[in-house]
């Protein structure tokens, strides 16, 4: 059925009166009552009787009437809801993010949230080749990368990361000192593969060599077991963000030591909360430019 019939019935029946019932309609009488009649002509019976005071309901009408409204009222709420989500106002989600956008990644959906409360985000800690797929499978609607991506993805650059060594004391140590004293502490490779091979050139090109490489399968592991004196770690510059005072962080020169993190999504999906987060992250960038 038309909502519109029923629209018209509610309509009428709290105004009493047929040329009212039109004006708050925005239509004309003879529109109203050729909706009315039509409403009557589905339903088989009368809905109003017409008299000196305007349009009365009939007994069948009073009983239709709350379902009616009921009708009308969640009629209403969905086309609200319907137009929040089609702004990308109300809605969810999910985003993908790596160790060097640890620090970030929750800033950028601080903000965005300032902006969007109605919209729900779920945060997934998950490295860069795993969240390409997940991009390309619609698993994330967004995802904080090394970019560029190596697989069909647009993308934005946001910042510059770069190798630091990670060391337990301040010493005179050089790193090939570092790295001859005690074992190199890294991720297992099916959780930092783009670290390792970051990594990997890193000791190549500058002809480098460790003593030995101990793995592990998170950041706080290796941060701990670097603060106990096991051996020392090569990590990302954003680190210092969520280290504990008493790591040293120590600057590297040399070449392979920087890459570009930014933010990656699969154009070919429409997605206009997604949309909307692009957009501000992209505010962001120019408001710092111009501080």
């Amino acid at each position: 059925m038309n909502t519109r019939l029923l629209n018209a019935f509610v309509m009428l029946a709290e105004k009493g009166n047929y040329a009212e019932a039109a004006r708050a309609l925005y239509i004309s009488q003879p529109a109203l009552t050729k909706q009315i009649h039509l409403l009557e002509s589905i339903v088989n019976m009368p809905l109003f009787s017409r008299g000196r005071h305007g349009a009365i309901l009939t007994v069948a009408g009073r009983r239709l009437l709350p379902q009616a409204e009921k009708v009308v009222r969640q009629t209403q709420l969905f086309m609200h809801h319907a137009g929040q989500v089609s702004k990308g106002i109300e809605g969810n989600i999910a985003v993908g993010f790596g160790l060097s956008s640890f620090y970030l990644a929750p800033r950028c959906i601080a903000e965005y949230r300032r902006e969007y409360p109605g919209i729900e985000v779920s945060l997934t800690d998950q490295a860069s080749f795993l969240q390409y797929d997940m991009l390309l499978n619609d698993e994330l609607q967004l995802g904080f990368v090394r970019v560029p991506p190596p697989v069909a993805l647009d993308y934005l650059p946001l910042f510059t990361d770069r190798l630091v060594l990670v060391a337990p004391a301040t010493s005179s140590f050089s790193v090939a000192d570092w790295l001859k004293k005690v074992p190199l502490l890294r991720l297992h490779t099916t959780r930092g593969r783009g670290l390792n091979a970051q990594i990997d050139r890193y000791l190549h090109d500058n002809a480098l060599f460790t003593s030995s490489i101990q793995e592990t399968d998170d950041i706080q592991t290796i941060v701990a077991l670097v603060i106990a004196g096991t051996g020392v770690a090569l990590l990302p510059y954003s680190v210092v963000h969520i280290a504990p005072p008493e790591l040293v962080i120590i600057p590297l020169t040399g070449e392979s030591l920087s890459w570009q993190v930014g933010i990656a999504w699969n154009a070919n999906h429409e997605d206009v909360i997604r949309d909307n987060f692009i957009a501000s992250i992209r505010k962001a960038m120019t408001i710092n430019k111009e501080e």
